[in-house]
């Protein structure tokens, strides 16, 4: 199972790296998660620089995709030839979230249609103005597509895709061991709250269901 962070210019590490770490609990063969970038290194909102191990058409094929967010977010929705790479993403057959500015990406991909989205406050005018209502809470879901809201959702976001793919025991598992000491079973319950009634009528979504190339 592949699953790619879009990471860019300008990115919030907190989105991209957050849910980098938490995505990584899972520890089994063929599970994979990447920094997808449209370059071989770019620098965060605050001057950290990483570089990128997939590329962004690499991602469009990945089983699933993390959409992250970041200051330049506009720019890139403005940018035609990065767009153009970005309409490989398909949720009918990978899982796709987007984290704050990132649902912005999928709003102007058409990825959201007529269903609400949660974003940061920042970007919630701009994600109205492309026609999406955005909805006062962290995380909602909708079949195969995802949308958080607020930097500290990223681990709702990550739990939510180990949900779909590996079952809740694994999502669990994965919050727990990121949750602060002290407040464990307090943040997983939490956590499960906000992303369980978007699971009830999901069935489990296989690498192998998702994408051939989620290796």
């Amino acid at each position: 199972m592949h699953i790619a962070i879009l990471t860019f210019d300008g990115f919030n590490e907190l989105d991209s790296l957050v849910a980098l770490g938490v995505l990584n609990r899972v520890k089994k063969p063929g599970w994979r998660v990447t920094l997808a970038s449209p370059s071989a290194t770019v620098t965060s909102m605050n001057g950290v620089t990483v570089h990128a191990t997939e590329t962004l058409e690499a991602a469009c094929e990945a089983g699933a995709v993390i959409v992250g967010s970041g200051i330049r977010t506009r720019e890139i929705a403005a940018d035609a030839g990065l767009m153009g790479v970005l309409r490989g993403l398909a949720p009918s057959r990978q899982l796709i979230g987007a984290q704050c500015s990132g649902t912005l990406l999928l709003a102007k991909l058409g990825l959201l249609g007529a269903v609400p989205a949660c974003t940061d406050l920042t970007t919630k005018p701009w994600v109205q103005e492309a026609g999406v209502e955005v909805l006062n809470q962290p995380f909602f879901a909708q079949g195969n597509v995802a949308t958080a809201g607020g930097c500290f959702s990223a681990p709702y976001l990550a739990a939510w895709l180990i949900a779909r793919t590996e079952g809740l025991e694994a999502a669990k598992s994965a919050l727990h061991y990121v949750a602060p000491v002290g407040e464990k079973d307090d943040y997983v319950a939490r956590a499960m709250r906000n992303i369980e009634p978007y699971l009830q009528t999901q069935q489990p979504a296989t690498a192998d269901a998702l994408c051939a190339q989620g290796h």
